[in-house]
Order: C-alpha cells, then sequence, then structure tokens
C-alpha cells in the first residue's frame, strides 16, 4: 500500500532539496500512523493539523459552517507554513483540547523531508505548497470501529454527530481526494 509513496518521496527527495508532504483524510484513516512510519524510515519531521484546532474565540457558527473552517489555518499558514517553505524554523503554539489554549511556543528545525499530517492539511488556503499529497480513504464501519475503540463510546459519539459530518463537507465541498496526488484505500 505505501510502497508508491515511498517510490514518489524517495524521486522528490532525489530531484530536490526539501520536500513536504501532506497525508489527508477522515477521523481514523491512519494518517497519524503512516506519518509515524515515515519518521521512522526517513527520519523527518512530522507536524500534526491536530495541533492547529480552534481556539474557542473562533468558533463561530459562521466559521464552522464553512467547509474546512474546523482548522486555525491562518494560523498554520503564519507559524508553519511561510518558514517552513522559507527553510527557516519553525516556532508554533499547539492547541491544547484538554484546556481549550495554545501552549508555549516549539522550536522545530525543519529537516530534508517535512510530513503534514491531519484532516484539513491539504485545504486550499495552503495545498499549493506542498510537493506531494496523499488522501487515505477508510469504509464508514472501519472507521467506527476503530473510533470506538480509540475513543470510546461517550466521546466517539461527537466524532460520528459533529467531526465526520464537517470533514465529509470538506471532502466533498473542497474534492480533496481529487486534488491529493495519491489516493490510498485503508
Amino acid at each position: 500500500m505505501t510502497m508508491e509513496l515511498y517510490k514518489s518521496i524517495d524521486m522528490l527527495l532525489k530531484n530536490k532539496e526539501s520536500v513536504i508532504v501532506a497525508i489527508e483524510g477522515g477521523s481514523a484513516s491512519g494518517k497519524t500512523t503512516l506519518a509515524k512510519k515515515l519518521e521512522q524510515k526517513y527520519k523527518c519531521t512530522v507536524l500534526h493539523m491536530d495541533d492547529f484546532f480552534l481556539r474557542p474565540e473562533q468558533r463561530t457558527k459562521e466559521r464552522l459552517t464553512e467547509p474546512g473552517g474546523n482548522v486555525d489555518r491562518e494560523r498554520f499558514f503564519d507559524e508553519v507554513v511561510i518558514p517552513l517553505v522559507n527553510r527557516k524554523k519553525i516556532n508554533y503554539r499547539r492547541f491544547d483540547c484538554g484546556t481549550f489554549s495554545l501552549l508555549p511556543s516549539v522550536e522545530i528545525e525543519p529537516g530534508r523531508l517535512t510530513i503534514v499530517e491531519g484532516a484539513y492539511s491539504t485545504h486550499p488556503y495552503f495545498e499549493r505548497y506542498y510537493d506531494f499529497s496523499v488522501f487515505l480513504c477508510i469504509d464508514s464501519k472501519l472507521q467506527q470501529e476503530r473510533i470506538l475503540i480509540r475513543n470510546g463510546q461517550d466521546k466517539a459519539q461527537r466524532f460520528f454527530e459533529e467531526w465526520i459530518p464537517m470533514e465529509q463537507k470538506y471532502f466533498e465541498s473542497m474534492k480533496v481526494a481529487e486534488k491529493c496526488d495519491l489516493v490510498l484505500r485503508v
């Protein structure tokens, strides 16, 4: 499944000084797991879109109803994308879901290969800055099973009723899978 992805990354690394890859897909599709595999194989930098959830003051009805509005794309662009494409150190603040606040800034020196993983990672606001993008498709039944195991029944309900419909709206309206360079089925 990942051999085509490895070949694509290897080719890009052979021809470019630095490479940025996005891993997009729905909840529980394996984005983080794939990013960890790539991190082990390539000793690369991995950044997570989960660190860019909206802060409470950003969670307006208008923002949450817009396709792809469920991520702080402006902060991601300013704190990560701009320094990354300019090969500068990245200083960004992770969003803490427990306190609904930003943690102190962390500094990351981007490696030759940087992986950005997470839902909304290929949002049109910054999709053009990636050298390669992959979309992970997951069957809805398998997705539900994984979310129940990972999050438990109480927290899973929020995924089923809120987060997954928001992701689907974004994927469909922005034609996310169609725009990615590679689609992998889980």
